[in-house]
């Protein structure tokens, strides 16, 4: 099994990356409209990008951590990787920490792409002039 490390700095609070990662309406407005259904808590099911990514929260933490099983619904049924973001503040904005890890090496550079083309550079935009 494969793993991704990826950081980022984001211009505003880790409590607004967070709400952005973990509202439904949030996160729909950030992915350009994309459907998303969430329940921001520990246990809670997400579905994103319209039902192309699926999984459950195993733990939130307001403004600080977000752990999710997580899988496109294309992997075999119940394959799922761990997805572990991290969010800490840095002056006035935020520092990213995403570790994405047991997925099968096949998927990683695909996966590596898909969350700087799906997340980082959305959130960038979105949060760009806040």
């Amino acid at each position: 099994m494969s793993s991704i490390h990826q950081e980022i700095e984001l211009p505003v609070s880790p409590d607004r990356v967070y709400a952005a990662l973990t509202q439904a309406a949030q996160f729909q407005t950030f992915t350009g409209g994309l459907p998303a259904e969430l329940d921001a808590s520990s246990g809670g099911a997400f579905k994103l990008f319209g039902g192309q990514i699926v999984g459950r929260n195993v733990e939130c933490v307001a403004g600080q951590r977000l752990v999710q099983a997580w899988r496109p619904t294309m992997w075999p049924e119940g394959v799922y990787s761990l997805v572990r973001i991290e969010l800490r503040a840095q002056g006035k904005g935020t520092q990213l920490v995403l570790d994405h890890s047991s997925f099968p090496e096949e998927m990683k550079e695909h996966l590596s792409a898909g969350w700087t083309r799906m997340y980082w550079e959305p959130l960038k935009k979105h949060f760009a002039g806040s």
